[in-house]
């Protein structure tokens, strides 16, 4: 089932490390107070790895703070992708465009973090990075 609530990034480069964007805006999403088991659906449209160096890490981020920065928020890292050149990453096969789905809980060390957001960390030579659109399934 699909919610648009649950939208967490818009199609757009990302070259850098940051907050994803809906609609010009770091997007936050509330899931509640009790553990909720689901999956983030990414679907890489482009991915440069040119320089066999690049990597990228889509993180589903959990806090105990609406906005992530106020008063003094527990940030944890729920579940990461990690996307890129075979050299950094692991393995022996460059990652690809595609879909990607990732399971996570937004329960970790018996804490439940109501609050979640896609975060991607950006590493490497990186010239145009990569492009791809999130979204929250249960």
């Amino acid at each position: 089932m699909f919610d648009s609530t649950f939208i967490m990034k818009d199609a757009g480069l990302v070259s850098g490390s940051g907050a994803a964007l809906v609609g010009g805006s770091a997007k936050i999403a509330s899931i509640g107070t009790g553990r909720v088991d689901a999956r983030l659906v990414v679907d890489v449209t482009a991915l440069e790895i040119a320089s066999n160096d690049e990597a990228y890490a889509i993180a589903v981020q959990g806090s105990d703070t609406a906005d992530f920065s106020t008063g003094s928020p527990k940030i944890e890292e729920l579940a990461v992708l990690n996307l890129g050149a075979a050299e950094v990453i692991g393995g022996n096969q460059d990652s690809t465009t595609g879909r990607y789905e990732l399971p996570f809980s937004n329960v970790k060390g018996g804490v439940a973090y109501p609050y979640v957001r896609v975060f991607t960390t950006v590493a490497g030579a990186v010239a145009t990075g990569i492009n791809f659109t999130a979204r929250i399934e249960p």
